[in-house]
C-alpha cells in the first residue's frame, strides 16, 4: 500500500504547517511550480482546467520549488501573490519546498517512489511536473514538465477519475 499524502505535513506560505486532510476526497495535481521559468506561464493552464473541473472535486496544489536553476527567488506570501496578480491563480499555494534528492521533502518523496510514477527515479526533473492523484489519495500517473495543463493527455485523465 502506498503512503498517504493526506498525512504528510507541508509548510505554508506564512511559515507554519498543515497536511493535505483538508483535500482528502478531490482528485488532485500536485505541481512543482517557479516564477521565474520558461514555463511559468503553465500557471495560466493550472488555472484554466482548475476553473473546468474544480466543481466536479477537482484541486491542483502548487509546491514552489528554488530546486532548478534558482528559478524560484521569491519568498513566503510573495510567490502566491505573484501566481494571482500576474496569472489570475486561486489554486492553493503551499510554502517553498526541495522536491528532488536528498533535501527532498517527504511529499515529493512519496510521489517520487510511486510505483505509478516509475518506482524510486522519478523525481521531478525539472519545473512543472505534474503528479495526478485520485480520490482516495493514490498516485495514478505523472506528466511531464513539458505536458501542458490544458493537454487532452491530462484533461482525459482527469476526467477520467472524476467520472469514477
Amino acid at each position: 500500500m502506498e503512503d498517504s499524502i493526506y498525512q504528510v505535513a507541508v509548510p505554508t506560505l506564512k511559515g507554519s504547517e498543515t497536511t493535505l486532510e483538508e483535500h482528502k476526497g478531490k482528485v488532485l495535481l500536485v505541481v512543482n511550480t517557479a516564477s521565474r521559468c520558461g514555463l511559468t506561464p503553465q500557471l495560466d493552464g493550472l488555472e484554466s482546467i482548475r476553473q473546468e473541473f474544480k466543481d466536479r472535486g477537482f484541486e491542483i496544489l502548487a509546491f514552489p520549488s528554488n530546486d532548478f536553476a534558482g528559478q524560484e527567488p521569491l519568498e513566503g506570501e510573495a510567490i502566491q501573490e505573484f501566481c494571482s496578480t500576474v496569472y489570475g491563480s486561486s489554486f492553493p499555494v503551499y510554502g517553498k519546498i526541495h522536491v528532488k534528492g536528498s533535501k527532498a521533502h517527504p511529499l515529493f518523496k512519496t510521489l517520487s517512489k510511486s510505483k505509478r510514477t516509475g518506482g524510486a527515479g522519478m523525481e521531478p526533473k525539472w519545473n512543472f511536473t505534474k503528479y495526478l492523484i485520485d480520490r482516495n489519495g493514490k498516485i495514478i500517473t505523472y506528466f511531464l514538465p513539458i505536458t501542458k495543463p490544458e493537454s487532452s493527455r491530462v484533461k482525459k485523465a482527469i476526467e477520467k477519475l472524476l467520472s469514477e
